[in-house]
């Protein structure tokens, strides 16, 4: 247990390092920053994984059960994502000075709960939780890198730091793609409802039931959908727009680390 802590505290110094890296190429307008912040953010998600594992093979079970499992695993498929994205769309790598310090708001989190050992219940023991927890996490790295693009936006609207992002693409530019990674979000995020019925099926008899969690994922996906329909559709200014990603963003933040530990649904705390 030690070598895991020692391999997840090296991570989130990483982690810290790299944000730290980001805000100031963003502040300095320099992108000689982008490849030190990128090998940070890499040495980071190696370690993070390795410490991930070390403890997935002491206890026998994935990261599925307390809120520190589930909040490290999250760290690290957010921003594993967020790194492809970051690699992939260059022109988004500014954003990165807003998804850092959202992301350490977890990191602190996952700090204060400390480590706890559970146990694997036998519902949990099906190749559909896999799946059911890979598209979700697919979806909200998608909206993570959305919400980047989004906070841009609003900043600018409301003067808020706009010179240091001269380098991105305009508002338009910045609101098309955005909602590209909310539409690959929409499909994951629908996946996931089918993969968690599915699921449910095979663990209690039965695809639905309405329980807390189950109501909550569904209005997220309903307001993604209708967040989508109206990007489509209506063609709201970019700020508008920006709105409803960080809405869908805290929609699914919340259904994801919040419903789970208040109610006592069935699957409560498996995400």
């Amino acid at each position: 247990m030690e070598l895991e802590l020692k391999m997840l505290w090296a991570a989130l110094v990483a982690y810290v390092v790299s944000g730290c890296v980001a805000v100031i190429g963003v502040v300095l307008k320099k992108k000689k920053y982008e490849t030190p912040f990128q090998l940070f953010l890499w040495l980071a998600l190696i370690l993070h994984t390795v410490a991930i594992g070390l403890r997935w093979t002491r206890l026998g079970y994935g990261p599925f059960i307390s809120m520190f499992d589930i909040l490290s695993s999250n760290v690290l498929s957010l921003l594993f994502f967020y790194a492809l994205a970051y690699w992939r769309f260059r022109p988004i790598r500014p954003t990165s000075a807003f998804v850092l310090p959202v992301m350490f708001i977890m990191m602190a989190w996952l700090v204060v709960i400390g480590p706890v050992d559970g146990r694997l219940p036998p519902t949990y023991d099906t190749i559909w939780l896999y799946i059911h927890i890979g598209f979700g996490k697919i979806f909200m790295g998608a909206a993570l890198v959305a919400l980047g693009m989004a906070l841009v936006i609003l900043s600018r609207r409301f003067n808020v730091g706009s010179s240091y992002f001269n380098s991105l693409p305009d508002d338009k530019s910045l609101d098309e793609l955005s909602y590209r990674f909310m539409a690959l979000g929409f499909i994951f995020d629908a996946l996931m409802l089918v993969a968690g019925g599915i699921w449910a099926q095979d663990a209690w008899g039965r695809y639905w039931a309405w329980d807390p969690l189950e109501t909550w994922s569904f209005i997220t996906w309903l307001t993604l959908a209708f967040a989508l329909h109206t990007r489509i559709t209506l063609k709201p200014s970019p700020p508008v727009g920006a709105v409803l990603i960080v809405l869908v963003f805290v929609l699914g933040y919340l259904t994801f680390f919040g419903i789970p530990f208040i109610t006592q649904s069935p699957h409560k705390g498996v995400i």
